[in-house]
């Protein structure tokens, strides 16, 4: 007998700091003025590009974010550095990214009523990991007193879903019973908050999820997975370089080239079409249409490209309630946002709804979960 999947709890770890539009905005037109006059004779001879000025009604108007959360405010709005200020930490102290895992996996791990006797493996899954080895997940594992087995995953804005697509498959195949995951998303030391385009774009945030088979489900607020989706594409258009590599490229490992970099017009005409068609896929396959689901708790990318998809799936503009949005206030905060999204929006739902997770980003990378309200 194939073993049913469920869903059985959410966490979310907030960091402390934040930056509204307005506090980043007025900082990077500080570093733009202090460029530019230093800069003044190469941009005048056309040998370099002048920065231009910014503004907080552009950022929402181009983005739907207002403001991020950020795990270290310290050193991002200091115009003669434009990064965060993080300690490094010896080997013997948890890792920034073990520590914010550990917060969002004790608030899941409680929602789902388990103990740390009751979890069989541990999936981080995430953009980026702050180390090679050993893995954050091994850490995490240690940290909560998980017996069995961990591993990462980078799928970039994808690997929350796909994370659970692991843990699913894990317990279809009974090769465990209850499997979490966790997405710690410390996203803003990849951030060139010296790029008009792309410093408003991100925030960090760490999420985590319990997946169970059925026959061990007591939480009170649950899903069935009734089945995962996955595809990707190769694609440029959203890259990050920095890497081990860089120390024998002889490169420079901060430049603007390693950080997160995209074609954000690029990105936005290919994805959209892209998510909606998977998406649909996704539903015809259980004999569903969009007009059946309840709740979309899709990417939080950009409040344009939900938009466009919601239309071409309904042919009309979705509203809050169907698809909530959290990136006004989190921004874009990679694999995380569909949790985040799916955390402080699905307790209304009743039983038989359905409901569905979709993230898609660098890869292209598109993963979705069809669940449905116990």
């Amino acid at each position: 007998m194939t073993q049913n999947v469920v869903l059985s709890g959410t966490g979310l770890f907030t960091p402390e700091h934040s930056i509204s539009n307005q506090e980043l905005i007025a900082s990077y037109n500080a570093y733009a003025d202090k460029f530019n006059q230093e800069n003044a004779a190469e941009i005048e001879a056309g040998t370099i590009i002048a920065k231009p000025h910014s503004s907080a009604e552009f950022v929402e108007k181009a983005s739907g974010i207002k403001s991020r959360y950020i795990y270290e405010k310290n050193g991002v709005l200091d115009i003669n550095r434009m990064r965060p200020i993080i300690a490094e930490r010896s080997d013997d102290q948890i890792s920034n990214q073990a520590e914010m895992a550990v917060a969002a996996a004790k608030e899941a791990m409680l929602a789902a009523n388990k103990t740390a006797q009751d979890i069989d493996a541990v999936i981080v899954s995430c953009a980026y990991v702050q180390r090679s080895y050993p893995a954050i997940a091994i850490e995490v594992q240690a940290e909560l007193g998980i017996q069995g087995f961990g591993f990462d995953m980078l799928v970039a804005c994808s690997a929350a879903t796909f994370g659970m697509h692991r843990a699913y498959e894990m317990i279809k195949a009974e090769t465990a019973r209850c499997v979490l995951v966790i997405n710690p998303e410390l996203v803003s030391p990849q951030i060139n908050y010296t790029d008009r385009d792309s410093h408003f774009i991100f925030g960090d945030v760490a999420t985590a999820v319990v997946l169970e088979a059925e026959e061990t489900v007591t939480s009170d607020n649950a899903y069935n997975v009734l089945s995962t989706k996955a595809f990707t594409q190769f694609s440029s258009n959203i890259r990050s370089n920095h890497g081990y590599l860089n120390y024998a490229n002889d490169t420079d490992p901060y430049g603007p080239d390693k950080l997160f970099h995209q074609e954000g017009r690029k990105v936005f005409k290919d994805v959209c079409p892209l998510a909606a068609e998977h998406i649909r896929e996704h539903l015809s396959k259980h004999d569903l249409g969009p007009d059946n689901l309840r709740r979309w708790w899709l990417h939080q990318a950009n409040i344009n490209m939900n938009t466009l998809i919601s239309k071409r799936l309904l042919g009309r503009e979705a509203s809050l309630e169907e698809a909530p949005i959290v990136l006004d206030r989190y921004a874009n905060t990679a694999s995380a946002g569909s949790v985040i999204a799916f955390h402080l929006y699905n307790t209304d739902l009743v039983s038989g709804d359905f409901g569905i997770l979709c993230s898609f980003g660098a890869g292209y990378s598109i993963g979705s979960l069809l669940v449905q309200k116990r």
